[in-house]
């Protein structure tokens, strides 16, 4: 599958539309990247019989880790082709848009690097901490690897709220005027 490298090439009168049908693709793909990592995780257990869970459990973390991170890509390449689209954009359709920017805008993603460094996220750190103590002390990182993935699975889920709000509201224009029948 080819990705885009931009939402809008020209300016177009349906630029809207073209743009909420590729960021809800984007979307898709993102969802599509965290359900592997969950998958992924899920079938782990599999390979119980054959595997210690010296080996095992690291991979785990590395599944998620794995998956969270190319899901951040992601977001972050969304979050540049709807910047450069908009400047391609027309008042009226930048108007339109804008709940989809204010997504990116409200629930920003800090590079990978930051949300791997458990100092800077110390409440994750605490409740990674938390469940090795409780469970099982390889489970740790993969606590904190569950916490980014569950991250990236909410603002995906925020802005596939707005996306869906936004083509509704398109199709109710778009239906204004015409006949039922």
């Amino acid at each position: 599958m080819k990705v885009q490298k931009a939402y809008l090439n020209e300016p177009a009168d349906d630029a809207v539309q073209q743009i909420v049908q590729a960021i809800d693709r984007d979307v898709e793909r993102g969802e599509d990247i965290l359900m592997l990592g969950f998958g992924t995780v899920m079938l782990s257990s599999s390979f119980a019989i054959m595997l210690p869970p010296t080996i095992l459990l690291p991979l785990v973390a590395l599944a998620f880790a794995l998956s969270a991170g190319f899901a951040r890509k992601n977001y972050h390449a969304m979050q540049d082709k709807l910047t450069t689209a908009l400047k391609l954009t027309n008042r009226q359709q930048r108007s339109t848009l804008s709940p989809i920017a204010e997504v990116f805008k409200k629930h920003p993603q800090p590079p990978l690097m930051d949300s791997l460094n458990p100092l800077l996220n110390l409440s994750r750190t605490w409740k990674s901490v938390l469940g090795g103590i409780l469970i099982n002390p390889f489970w740790m990182p993969i606590f904190y690897m569950m916490g980014i993935q569950i991250g990236e699975e909410k603002n995906l889920g925020i802005l596939n709220r707005t996306i869906v709000e936004l083509e509704m509201q398109l199709a109710a224009k778009e239906n204004v005027g015409k006949d039922p029948l």
